[in-house]
């Protein structure tokens, strides 16, 4: 298997030296096409040669042992077999850039070793190169010119096994081992008597004896002499106040000496073993209703309110998990929702606990992936992409928030939902699979109506806390009264004063980031717009600037308008900027912070803004649907959300449901101890159908109106769906491509419903022109995979047609 876009394997011959060694699982370099060398998969080892080519030999074995086991092939055979794409695309996405080489890989020196003291046996052209290193890290190429000879790898594999270099990608993070600075006692003064005579010495000078008093109390040598090997971090003793010219001083003295070691980029956590948290009787009544479960169905959806302890529960089955000896896997949908989690976890399991996610640089990931492994980590919290580590003995896997769209990947392929990943995941390990969520997806909560996922749920609050109360703040009223400025109600206003004036604190949600949707020229009209796709620019106060949040296109915001050069230009709409700016008007002494994707795009950004909020050093947080993940926070009092009709209204069949969602869980924020909590959403129709069963906290309700209009409709769960994009620079060729491959698609498919072509909401993105083809599918039709076959064969065909070879084609399984 290579990581390429090509649906075939690729056979190899062995070279003799390496018969033996090969195993399915391991790593290969191979070369690929005339330049190229790639890292491959060892799929099967047969003696079966190709009759289409001559097979090339494989020009090294990478691992002693499987890096990708069994039941990762069996996952990546199956993701591309439904999502419909290469096994060679789902392996790209799944192996860390880490653990994938090719003729861009570079070479360094390994940072703890000097060629000059090293003891071990180099041949003349690994001497020859380790002396070229010291200066710089060189390409392969640069490496295979310098000694004379065309296949290096021999001899790259020689250093790596003696630990003299290291390999990484000239295009990504260079891997380092992260390294510590550390200091310890020279040998000959760490008996008590040669200790005591230094302490003797080092009386005229106070300063370099402080030093010592300080390493002794870290390190403690005179106990045991065995401690000063590890010696002491050089910044924890230099934080603790003393000297670093006076420890610098002692170390060109030789009476300490200065070293360095590997540690692991994981960051450490004691084992803190709290003690366990009391389940409540609703609590514990679910936990056997989920244990009952496991016993008859593979999968269980657990539906919890909103603050019920859906956590607590999860916490208890982990623990169960890990005791039985198996491993774990609990997944979230967003970074956001980790970062308060992962705190609350790892004061319960520790070490043993690994977190995966993309904010993790590519050694970072490789360190995780090898934990699981060697069984550093028997328990992972991780998001989409964590469905594709290496498990061998998976026993449980918790998706938490299931119905949260950020598990179905977008771009690039593969286009898989890890919900659905997981559950596939389970079944290849035999494993339980817990779905959780207050909202859960239409597509769950069907699945257990039919009883084909086991259905337990919990309906009350953790403790004294109850569901908050629902206001509906009516924007036509206010208008009509006149009591509104700008587009913050005053109803709003009010009841955030309540809750500031309570010590309480409040979160604003607006889903639309920046200062406003769009800029306009009150005299002509004139709208700036993105000059590689169909929308307009979305105006950034911060930093003055026209935004395309679909390209990433900007420009400078005018002054004057470019059409009419009238000065007259005005912001339309809001974005959470903007809100947050009326806010601070209306709340001058109040501190507020704004979290989405403008301010939280470093690392620790989400922990900051979210610890300073656990402080209560803020008191509003204006958010994206970053505020609604998940988030448990004391004393949150108040909920507003900002026009509730954009979310309900936009042109997608799912839109009531992820309007519901979203309210619903926001929503959950508030009041989740002793103090209720309020909710106040803002629409112009608050006698709305959803708005009603929002009120009255009716989730069967919705459910019920929900599945009755999607069946009426053919869409999911009642159908399944494949979109087809069709994609091209040229509109016209586009629109013709689109439409010829409707044809082919109404010839050759029966018994499903084809739709389109037709252009989507926004027509051209990337100087892209789009159209689309929809595909609905009936559930349980018994020819699935002979439509998904056709389809693909149909996009094959056309794509070598002359007049569409440089159209690009895209096909999304199950779309959301």
């Amino acid at each position: 298997m290579l990581p390429v876009p090509l649906a075939n394997y690729f056979t190899y011959r062995v070279p003799r030296d390496l018969q033996g060694e090969i195993q399915k699982g391991q790593r290969v370099i191979v070369p690929f096409g005339d330049r190229k060398i790639l890292t491959g998969i060892v799929m099967s080892v047969h003696t079966t040669p190709p009759k289409a080519y001559e097979a090339k030999y494989v020009l090294e074995v990478l691992d002693p042992y499987p890096v990708v086991s069994d039941q990762q092939l069996k996952l990546f055979t199956w993701m591309a077999s439904y999502y419909l794409c290469t096994q060679g695309e789902v392996m790209n996405a799944a192996l860390p850039a880490g653990l994938k080489l090719s003729s861009e890989s570079m070479v360094q020196l390994y940072p703890d070793f000097d060629p000059d003291e090293s003891d071990l046996p180099f041949s003349e052209k690994e001497l020859l190169l380790l002396t070229h290193l010291r200066n710089a890290p060189m390409s392969y190429s640069a490496i295979s010119e310098l000694l004379g000879i065309k296949n290096i790898y021999s001899i790259i594999k020689s250093l790596v096994a003696k630990e003299a270099i290291l390999l990484f990608e000239e295009i990504k993070e260079k891997y380092k081992p992260k390294t510590e600075k550390r200091v310890r006692l020279a040998k000959e003064f760490t008996d008590n008597e040669a200790l005591q005579q230094l302490f003797e010495s080092l009386a005229p000078k106070p300063k370099q004896e402080a030093v010592l008093l300080k390493y002794l109390q870290l390190v403690p040598v005179m106990h045991d002499r065995s401690a000063n090997r590890q010696g002491a971090p050089r910044k924890e003793l230099l934080s603790e106040g003393v000297s670093a010219s006076s420890l610098e001083t002692l170390i060109r003295n030789g009476i300490f000496e200065e070293f360095q070691v590997t540690v692991s980029r994981i960051g450490t956590a004691e084992e803190a073993n709290p003690p366990q948290v009391q389940l409540s009787s609703e609590q514990k009544e679910a936990q056997a209703g989920i244990l009952k479960a496991f016993s008859e169905h593979a999968v269980t959806l657990l539906r919890g309110i909103t603050g019920s302890g859906k956590t607590e529960i999860y916490v208890s089955l982990i623990r169960q998990a890990l005791e039985g000896g198996s491993q774990v896997l609990y997944m979230l949908p967003e970074i956001a929702l980790t970062t308060q989690i992962v705190r609350r976890l790892q004061k319960i399991f520790g070490n043993s606990m690994g977190v995966y996610h993309s904010r993790f640089s590519d050694a970072e990931r490789v360190e995780v992936w090898k934990g699981i492994q060697n069984g550093t980590f028997r328990f992972i919290v991780g998001v989409r992409s964590s469905v594709l580590l290496p498990f061998d003995n998976l026993g449980l896997i918790i998706v938490d928030e299931e119905h949260d769209p950020s598990y179905k990947q977008q771009d690039p392929a593969p286009r898989y939902h890890a919900r659905d990943a997981a559950i596939m995941l389970g079944q290849i390990h035999h494993a339980k699979v817990l779905l959780g969520s207050a909202t859960p997806s239409l597509e769950s909560t069907f699945q257990a109506q039919r009883g084909k996922y086991a259905f337990v749920r919990l309906d009350k609050r953790f403790g004294e806390a109850r569901l908050p109360e629902v206001i509906i703040a009516d924007m036509a009223r206010e208008r009509k009264a006149k009591t509104v400025k700008g587009e913050i109600l005053q109803l709003l206003v009010k009841r955030f004063f309540g809750t500031l004036g309570e010590g309480q604190q409040g979160n604003h949600f607006q889903n639309r980031r920046g200062y406003s949707p769009m800029m306009m020229c009150e005299v002509c009209h004139w709208v700036p717009k993105c000059i590689n796709c169909a929308v307009s620019l979305t105006y950034h106060s911060y930093r003055n600037a026209l935004v395309c949040h679909y390209c990433g296109y900007r420009e400078t915001a005018p002054s004057t308008c470019p059409t009419c050069s009238s000065a007259r230009l005005k912001t339309v709409g809001y974005g959470t900027e903007k809100l947050e700016e009326e806010l601070k008007v209306y709340f001058p002494e109040a501190h507020i912070q704004r979290m989405d994707l403008d301010t939280t795009r470093t690392r620790k950004s989400h922990e900051t803004i979210l610890e300073d909020f656990e402080r209560g050093d803020t008191h509003i947080l204006v958010g994206t649907q970053m505020v609604t993940k998940g988030l448990d926070f004391d004393k949150v009092g108040m909920v507003g959300i900002f026009n509730a009709d954009r979310m309900m209204h936009f042109p997608d069949f799912r839109s009531y449901e992820r309007a519901f969602q979203l309210i619903t869980q926001v929503s959950g924020r508030a009041g989740r101890r002793e103090v209720p909590g309020r909710v106040v959403i803002q629409t112009s129709n608050p006698e709305h159908t959803l708005l009603q069963l929002v009120l009255r906290h009716d989730v069967d309700g919705f459910y019920n109106y929900e599945l009755a209009e999607r069946s009426k409709n053919h869409y999911p769960p009642f159908t399944r769906l494949v979109e087809i994009t069709v994609k091209h620079s040229d509109r016209k060729v586009c629109h013709a491509c689109a439409g010829h491959l409707f044809e082919m698609l109404r010839q050759h498919l029966s018994g499903v419903w084809i739709m389109g072509p037709a252009e989507p909401v926004v027509a051209r993105i990337r100087n892209q022109y789009l159209m689309t083809i929809l595909v609905k599918i009936p559930r349980g039709y018994a020819g699935l995979q002979d439509v998904k076959a056709n389809i693909q064969e149909c996009v094959a065909t056309i794509l070598k047609e002359k007049d569409y070879r440089n159209t690009r084609v895209v096909i999304d399984v199950d779309p959301v």
